[in-house]
């Protein structure tokens, strides 16, 4: 760090600062007046056009000349929502800015015998008016040279081409609004001042962006190419969260004309998760995307009566697939098409609809070809019914608002013919939920399909979604993107689901194996199997420094783990507190309970949060109701304090951080020497920042024994 007091390059840095900041003053200040002045302007000539409307349906011409003064009111209006959008945006981003316009600058050579340029890097970019850059966006090409932490030559891709250049300062700001706190010219990742100085920091109740810390390897995930399935293998600390979001920025970033925030899929472990998560995106100026639970996803679809089907057996779906292949479509596996309590199309017309293209096996282009003829058949009994004199008299009964809504305008039919066209308008639109029922498949039973298939009484929400996948096809075809994090918690059964349900998608899973704390979960190999055989190659990263724990837990939690993957592993943390533990011999509850009542209540006097992480929901209900109210007992629906004392079990610990966590019930009937132990225990112990302790029952753990 610099000499704050006789520094000319400080000074330099903070005159460059103030200047910059200024410029953003100026343009708040312009954008604030733009809009200001842009909505009083609208509002005003939107009133006069408003005014100039003589709302008249009398006649076919009167109603035309009405319909197209209005349209031309909307076309006005949607012009000034698109200029009032576009500022508004970029006033977020300024304001975004202002909190810290930059916290990085690179000086690039860009070739040989050129002046060497200054570029500043930030959380967005901003240009002067002029349109030159003042501040680069940190997911710009340009931007990569930061991340890259390679002095001298570099390079970054831009349209897919290489360019090479020459880094001679690679300089990190510590800033406040306006306030320069302090610079560092760093080279290497282990010499990130900046990500050291973050690291010292407290737990926070939301996950905070690292964007001015990405290292070098979570960059190589965040820019990563696009592709099909990329599988994120990173240790407990690694970051693999934080580096999802920034991913999701960065995709924003790089097709930000063409991707939406609803097309981006993100399922996380449980609701404390995804709250604790949901401020990451909105901070760097971006929407979440559709953020599910597995629970949540099947709530979605209307499933949520029928369990979760995680621990379904894969085999049943294996056998779903081979019975659709030989199956064909019996009577008593349709239904008739309804709208409303109204019966459009018969049970027996539907099975006509089937029988016309029996030589086609069951599947999605049978599904299609019936719903063709499901709509055909609709709509000639709609046209049927268009000449009943009781549909003419019923429409014709239609008062004027009635009649603009269904048919953009007032209707005199001048013959039976005109009559009968007008009445099919009508009867579309009275019966357009018949269509989409057909559209939606409600014409098939796939209960009884798959209880035919599988030979069972019932099915559970996995095996259904999958079974109408395989008939229809279908699924979350607008989905571009879908993002698993703890993924080593899914199933083969959940996975399998996904991979069907989300054809077209782009998939980044991330997971640790050693964190996969319930039993039955698939592996990765099986993750690669799945994925493989639904979206081709599957790519694969791995993150193996920790920047969550000291170093003195990061050897505790990595001691758990085979020897050949310890060797690998690295902690970029100062020293810290050694783990603590305590055993509490005597195997007495009376005195267990008094010694974990003794250190929540010294931890709930110390700086930052405490967990204490029980093994399961059921030990964490009973050490709740011996510690009473000193500790938060934390459940689903909970939202993370920023300190004092939590206690929850470990599902729902999964994925947070915490300054100091507590591991109770650290005996060997609670942790006995078994993989699925060994797991548990180094996902609990790795939930800890700076402090670990390790109370038992009565003999320690043997997976700790020294």
């Amino acid at each position: 760090m610099a000499d704050e007091t006789h520094d000319a390059t400080f000074r330099e840095e903070q005159d460059h600062l103030s200047a910059i900041y200024a410029q953003l003053c100026d343009l708040r200040d312009t954008l604030t007046e733009e809009i200001e002045t842009s909505h009083k302007g609208a509002a005003d000539d939107l009133r006069e056009m408003s005014e100039e409307i003589r709302p008249d349906f009398g006649g076919t011409d009167e109603t035309m000349e009405t319909l197209a003064a209005i349209e031309t009111l909307n076309s006005v209006i949607d012009t000034y929502n698109q200029y009032h959008d576009f500022t508004v945006e970029k006033l977020q981003r300024v304001l975004l800015l202002l909190r810290q316009p930059y916290f990085a600058k690179v000086t690039l050579e860009m070739r040989p015998g050129r002046p060497p340029r200054d570029v500043y890097i930030g959380a967005a970019g901003m240009t002067d008016e002029h349109k030159r850059p003042l501040i680069v966006d940190w997911r710009s090409p340009v931007a990569e040279t930061y991340y890259n932490q390679e002095m001298g030559p570099t390079s970054y891709q831009v349209d897919g081409r290489t360019r090479t250049v020459n880094l001679l300062l690679r300089r990190q700001f510590d800033i406040t609004r306006d306030t320069l706190n302090s610079y560092f010219d760093t080279t290497v990742a282990i010499e990130d001042s900046l990500l050291l100085g973050a690291l010292k920091k407290h737990h926070s109740e939301k996950l905070a962006a690292i964007t001015a810390t990405i290292q070098r390897e979570q960059n190589a995930v965040i820019r990563h190419e696009d592709v099909p399935v990329l599988l994120v293998s990173g240790i407990a600390g690694s970051g693999k969260t934080s580096v999802l979001l920034q991913r999701v920025a960065y995709l924003f970033y790089q097709e930000r004309k063409t991707l939406s925030a609803d097309q981006i899929f993100l399922f996380t472990p449980n609701d404390v998760f995804r709250h604790y998560i949901d401020t990451v995106l909105p901070s760097m100026g971006e929407k979440n995307p559709r953020i599910f639970t597995w629970r949540g996803f099947l709530a979605s679809l209307g499933l949520s009566e029928r369990g979760d089907g995680r621990d379904g057996d894969p085999e049943e779906l294996a056998h779903l697939e081979e019975g659709v292949r030989t199956m064909t479509l019996e009577p008593d596996d349709l239904r008739e098409v309804r709208c409303g309590e109204r019966v459009m199309l018969k049970a027996s017309s539907v099975a006509g609809a089937v029988a016309k293209f029996s030589q086609i096996p069951v599947g999605p282009r049978l599904t299609a070809l019936v719903k063709d003829e499901l709509h055909d058949r609709l709509d000639r009994k709609l046209a049927a019914l268009s000449k009943s004199e009781e549909v003419w008299e019923e429409m014709l009964g239609l008062d004027v608002e009635e009649q603009v809504e269904v048919f953009g305008q007032t209707i005199s039919p001048a013959d039976d013919d005109e009559c009968a066209a007008y009445a099919l308008t009508y009867l579309r639109h009275l019966f357009s939920g018949a269509h989409d029922e057909i559209e939606r498949g409600n014409w098939l039973r796939i209960d009884r399909i798959g209880m035919r298939v599988l030979g069972k009484s019932a099915l559970t929400a996995a095996e259904w979604v999958y079974l109408k996948l395989l008939v229809m096809g279908g699924g979350e075809k607008s989905a571009r993107y879908v993002m698993v994090d703890e993924v080593q918690d899914y199933t083969v059964t959940q996975l399998m689901v996904l991979a069907r349900y989300f054809p077209r998608a782009h998939f980044m899973l991330l997971g640790d194996e050693h964190q996969a704390i319930r039993e039955g979960t698939a592996t990765f190999d099986q993750v690669r199997q799945i994925f493989s055989a639904t979206h081709g190659e599957v790519e694969t990263c791995e993150l193996l420094t920790s920047y969550r724990s000291s170093p003195e837990i990061t050897e505790l939690f990595t001691s758990l783990l085979p020897l050949d993957e310890r060797a690998r592993l690295t902690s970029v943390q100062r020293a810290g507190t050694p783990p603590r533990v305590v055993e509490v011999v005597d195997g007495d509850a009376g005195h267990y309970v008094a010694e974990l009542a003794r250190i929540a209540e010294k931890a709930a006097g110390e700086e930052g949060l405490t967990a204490i992480v029980a093994a399961d929901a059921a030990r964490a209900n009973w050490l709740s109701k011996q510690l009473g109210e000193s500790v938060q007992l934390v459940d689903r629906n909970s939202l993370m304090p920023a300190s004092g004392v939590v206690l929850m079990d470990l599902r729902l610990a999964k994925g947070l951080e915490f300054d100091h966590v507590v591991v109770p019930d650290a005996q060997a009937q609670v942790y006995p020497d078994t993989p699925l132990a060994r797991r548990r225990l180094y996902t609990a112990i790795s939930r800890a920042m700076h402090e670990v302790t390790i109370v038992s029952q009565g003999e320690l753990t043997p997976l700790l024994a020294r």
